[in-house]
């Protein structure tokens, strides 16, 4: 079965940076144990920020610099990025300056996956956006959410935005709410 596994924006300013939480602090190895045993492809997202963030239509809405291009906190957080590095050294990296990429789900809709996996940050933000991204571009695809490997801006948003997935046909796995 053709598989890809999506690791979204698990950045150090998400994580324990700017914008980061106990609860993204804690996904971590979780995260790091799901590329660590995963079985085919993998890809990953990063949020990416120019000088100019707080001009644009999100730095509007959200006054927070974050994931600035080649900053610490825009790198990957470093357990991550080594178990991505060691098992899938050619992944593909999808660098976003929104919250879903189209270039994943162009590629997405290209390899015709039968399961696609996410696992990342923020569930009610970028993985809500890139898992209904996959889920236009493969309506076909088995769409599955990992609850545990991922964390929103709050428990409740997080909740709110794996409810409104399983809504859209969307598996959600090892939600323990």
């Amino acid at each position: 079965m053709k598989k890809l596994l999506v690791v979204v924006d698990m950045q150090n300013d998400f994580i324990d940076g700017v914008l980061g939480t106990s609860d993204a602090v804690a996904i971590v190895p979780g995260v790091v144990r799901k590329i660590d045993t995963w079985d085919g492809d993998l890809a990953f997202t990063m949020d990416t920020h120019g000088d100019d963030y707080l001009l644009t239509n999100e730095g509007k809405h959200l006054p927070v610099i974050h994931c600035v291009k080649n900053t610490p906190g825009w790198e990957m957080n470093g357990e991550v990025k080594s178990a991505i590095q060691k098992r899938f050294p050619h992944a593909s990296c999808y660098r976003k300056p929104a919250f879903g990429s189209l270039a994943l789900a162009k590629d997405i809709a290209r390899e015709a996956y039968l399961y696609i996996e996410f696992v990342g940050l923020c569930t009610d933000i970028c993985v809500i956006s890139n898992v209904m991204l996959a889920k236009a571009a493969d309506p076909e695809a088995q769409i599955v959410v990992d609850a545990s490997c991922c964390a929103g801006v709050s428990p409740a948003s997080h909740h709110n935005s794996l409810e409104a997935m399983k809504v859209c046909h969307v598996e959600v796995i090892n939600d323990f709410d």
